[in-house]
C-alpha cells in the first residue's frame, strides 16, 4: 500500500477512531517530459515575475487574493493556520443517508482510512458494521490543506472509504442543458431497454486503457530501435450523422448479442415498416408481374379445354 497522505481520527459521536488515509487510486498514465527538439534537453518551467521579469523561488512566492486589476491582497500561510477549523485533525460525522440517495456528480476523489493501531480496531470495525447494516453512508466534514471539505463515508471490502465531495453550491444547474422533449415512439424505449439489458455485465474488472497499452507498445519498440507496428484501422464514425434511430438500435442490439455467444433469432424486436412512397412503387412495379402471370394461367386453362373438347379422328 502507499504511505500515509493523512492521519487524525474520526469523530463518531462521543467515539474518536484514531485513522490513516492512504490514498485509494493511482494514476497509471504514461507521462512525458517537455524536450528541446535540437538536443533532447529537458525544458523546464520557470516562475517569473511579471513586473521585473526575474525568476523567483518558492520561498519567494506567497498567496495573493485579486480584488481588482490594480489591488490585490497578501495572505500569508500563518494567517491560513489561524484560521477557525474545527474539523483540522478529524473527519467529523455529521449525518447519515441512504447510500442510494447521493448524486455521483458530487463525488470525488476517493480515499482508504485504515484503523491507526490496535486500541482503534474496536470502534473502526463497530462503524463499519453500523453503515453496512443499516446501508448508509456517513455525510463528514474534514480539513485539508487549510480548507474544510465535504465528505461521504461508506464501506467498500471491510474498509472504511472516504470520498471526497462537493459542496452543494459547487454543482451546475443543468436544467438548461436539456434538450426540448422529442416525441418518442413505445417500442423505441422497449428496444433501447433491451439493449441494455444486452449489454449488461457482472464485473467490470477486464476493462483495459488500449490507448495506454499501445502507447506503452510504441515505447518499447523505439527503445529496443524497431519500428513501431503500425494501428488496426477501425471503423471510422462521422459524427453528427442522423440515423434511423430504430434501425440502429435494432443493429445494436444483434451485435451486443452476438459479441456474448447469444443467439440473434430474437434480436430484433420491432420490424421497420417501408415508407409509404416506396411501398406504393414497389406495388406499382410488381403488378405487371402479376397481371402476366394471371394471362398465362387463364391460356394454359383454355388451351386444355380446347383439347379436351376435340373428338379424336377416325383411322
Amino acid at each position: 500500500m502507499p504511505s500515509t497522505i493523512w492521519s487524525g481520527a474520526i469523530s463518531f459521536g462521543l467515539v474518536t477512531i484514531p485513522i490513516k488515509v492512504i490514498s485509494a487510486t493511482e494514476d497509471r498514465s504514461i507521462h512525458f517530459h517537455q524536450v528541446h527538439l535540437e538536443d533532447m534537453g529537458r525544458v523546464r518551467t520557470r516562475k517569473v515575475c511579471e513586473i521585473d521579469g526575474e525568476a523567483v523561488s518558492q520561498e519567494e512566492i506567497g498567496k495573493g487574493y485579486e480584488l481588482t486589476k490594480d489591488q490585490t491582497i497578501l495572505v500569508t500561510d500563518e494567517e491560513l493556520d489561524q484560521m477557525p477549523l474545527p474539523t483540522a485533525k478529524a473527519i467529523e460525522i455529521a449525518a447519515f443517508v441512504e447510500a442510494d440517495t447521493i448524486d455521483p456528480v458530487r463525488i470525488g476523489d476517493s480515499y482508504y482510512l485504515a484503523a491507526d493501531g490496535q486500541v482503534a480496531a474496536k470502534p473502526y470495525t463497530l462503524l463499519r458494521r453500523a453503515l453496512e447494516r443499516s446501508d448508509k453512508a456517513a455525510i463528514a466534514k474534514f480539513a485539508w490543506h487549510n480548507r474544510e471539505r465535504l465528505g461521504l463515508l461508506r464501506v467498500r471490502d471491510n474498509a472504511i472509504v472516504l470520498h471526497a465531495m462537493r459542496w452543494p453550491d459547487e454543482i451546475r444547474d443543468p436544467s438548461e442543458l436539456a434538450p426540448k422533449e422529442p416525441e418518442l415512439d413505445e417500442k423505441e424505449i422497449e428496444q433501447a431497454v433491451q439493449l441494455a439489458d444486452s449489454m449488461t455485465i457482472d464485473d467490470i474488472s477486464g476493462f483495459r486503457d488500449a490507448y495506454r497499452d499501445a502507447l506503452e507498445e510504441l515505447i518499447e519498440a523505439k527503445s529496443e530501435g524497431k519500428e513501431p507496428a503500425q494501428p488496426a484501422e477501425g471503423e471510422e464514425q462521422q459524427p453528427g450523422q442522423v440515423l434511423d434511430l430504430m434501425a440502429a438500435l435494432n443493429a445494436s442490439v444483434k451485435r451486443a448479442k452476438e459479441a456474448r455467444g447469444e443467439s440473434n433469432e430474437h434480436a430484433t424486436v420491432h420490424e421497420m415498416k417501408p415508407r409509404k412512397k416506396a411501398a406504393a412503387k414497389k406495388s406499382a412495379k410488381k403488378a405487371p408481374a402479376k397481371r402476366t402471370a394471371a394471362r398465362k394461367t387463364t391460356t394454359k386453362k383454355t388451351a386444355a379445354k380446347k383439347r379436351a373438347g376435340r373428338k379424336p379422328r377416325s383411322a
